[in-house]
């Protein structure tokens, strides 16, 4: 389980990677994110759906299929799976080695767990920032 410390590292981590000011987001507790393009109503409601439904990992579909993205502007990696905008956060510490098949197997279980669990830890509700621009 993650402790308080690794859920605002995360927060912290995130909030540095998606720096867009329009960029509505919900971080689960596991480290997987869910970028919302089409924010409407409740955010995190709307996050948990996309989880549901692309979060779980079934071997052998296109549910099983990860990427792995280096991170020049925070430490670890990011695992990207079968839906542009759910990524999952992989610390330098936590893959037993950090090979792309090791750090894109323990991203995927990650998200397979934020994706059964469903336990969102923070919010990232953007959707009034570019309403006060002009």
């Amino acid at each position: 389980m993650m402790s308080a410390v690794n859920t605002e590292m995360l927060i912290d981590v995130w909030q540095r990677l998606l720096a867009d000011p329009r960029k509505s987001w919900v971080l689960f507790e596991h480290g997987t994110c869910v970028v919302l393009t089409a924010p409407d109503g409740e955010l995190a409601e709307q996050a948990t759906e996309i989880l549901r439904e692309f979060g779980p990992a079934h071997a052998g579909s296109s549910a099983g299929d990860f990427g792995v993205i280096d991170l020049e502007d925070a430490e670890g990696w990011v695992v990207t799976g079968h839906h542009h905008d759910v990524l999952t956060h992989v610390g330098p510490d936590e893959p037993v080695d950090a090979s792309e098949i090791a750090v894109g197997l323990f991203g995927r279980s990650k998200r397979h767990r934020d994706g059964t669990e469903l336990h969102v830890v923070h919010v990232e509700d953007k959707r009034g920032s570019t309403a006060q621009r002009k």
